[in-house]
C-alpha cells in the first residue's frame, strides 16, 4: 500500500499526464494553415494571389477550423472560398454569395475552380448583398468579406440592411472578419468606385451599428508607404489593407 507522500507523486504525475494530454488535444484543435496553403493542388493562379494576400496569416487570423459553417460574402471567383473549404473540410460548408450581376462576370472561373475535389463542400448562392443567406439557413460560425466591403457602397445595396442580415446569420459567439483596402482619413465610403477603398473607422462604424463588437486588427498586410490617393489596380507601392474581427456577442 502507498504511503502518503507516494501517493501525493502519483497523484502529481497523472494531473501532470492529463494536462499534457489536454494540451495536445487543443493543439491539435489548430489546423495546419501553411500546410493548407501549399497542398500541391492549388492553382499557379492561387499561388500568385497568395504573394499579396499572405494566406496562411489571413486563415489563422479568423480561426476557421474543421467543420465549420462558413459564408464568404463577395466571392467572386473564388480564391477565399477554396482556402475556407479546404480547412473546414468535408464535415464542414462554406457558401459563396454574390449578386447575379458578379455571379455573371466570374462564373466560368468560379465554374472551373468547383470542379476541384477541395470546392465539394462549397454552396454557391446567388443573392443580393443585403440578403445574402435563404431563410433556413444560419447558425453560423464565420462569416469572411473579404477585399469587397468597399464595392457595396457604390453598387445598389443598402449596407445596414446588409450588415444586420450577417449579424442575424452568426450564432452567438459567431465572428465576422472583413479585409479591405485603406482610404486616407475624411474619405469615408465616398471613394469605393474611384479608388476602390474605403476608410477603416467608416467601416467600422457602420459594422458596429448592426450590434457588432469590435475584437482586434490584423496588422499584416499594413503598407504605411501607401499614400492612398489613387486606385489599388497597379499600384506603384503596396496597397495598405486592413483586416478587422469582429464578434456576435452571446
Amino acid at each position: 500500500m502507498f504511503g502518503r507522500n507516494q501517493a501525493i507523486v502519483v497523484a502529481m504525475i497523472a494531473l501532470g499526464a492529463l494536462a499534457a494530454t489536454g494540451r495536445a488535444t487543443i493543439g491539435q484543435t489548430v489546423p495546419d494553415y501553411a500546410a493548407i496553403v501549399a497542398a500541391p493542388d492549388r492553382s499557379e493562379a492561387d499561388r500568385e494571389t497568395d504573394k499579396r494576400r499572405d494566406p496562411v496569416q489571413l486563415l489563422a487570423f479568423t480561426g476557421v477550423k474543421p467543420g465549420m459553417k462558413v459564408l464568404d460574402l463577395g466571392a467572386a471567383a473564388g480564391y477565399s472560398t477554396e482556402l475556407l473549404a479546404r480547412v473546414v473540410g468535408p464535415s464542414g460548408v462554406v457558401y459563396a454569395t454574390d449578386s447575379p450581376a458578379v455571379v455573371e462576370r466570374v462564373k466560368d472561373r468560379f465554374a472551373a475552380r468547383a470542379a476541384a475535389p477541395a470546392m465539394q463542400n462549397v454552396s454557391r448562392l446567388v443573392r443580393s448583398y443585403d440578403d445574402p443567406l435563404p431563410a433556413e439557413i444560419g447558425d453560423l460560425d464565420l462569416i469572411t468579406f473579404f477585399f469587397f466591403y468597399h464595392d457595396t457602397t457604390y453598387m445598389d445595396v443598402d449596407r445596414d440592411k446588409m450588415n444586420r442580415a450577417l449579424y442575424a446569420a452568426l450564432k452567438p459567439g459567431g465572428l465576422l472578419v472583413i479585409a479591405d483596402h485603406s482610404a486616407r482619413p475624411g474619405d469615408g465610403a465616398t471613394v469605393g468606385k474611384t479608388f476602390h477603398r474605403i476608410e477603416e473607422s467608416t467601416l467600422r462604424k457602420e459594422v458596429e451599428a448592426a450590434g457588432f463588437v469590435f475584437v482586434e486588427e490584423g496588422g499584416f498586410l499594413r503598407h504605411p508607404e501607401d499614400p492612398r490617393d489613387v486606385a489599388i489596380f497597379k499600384p506603384k507601392v503596396p496597397v495598405d489593407e486592413f483586416i478587422l474581427k469582429f464578434r456576435k456577442p452571446g
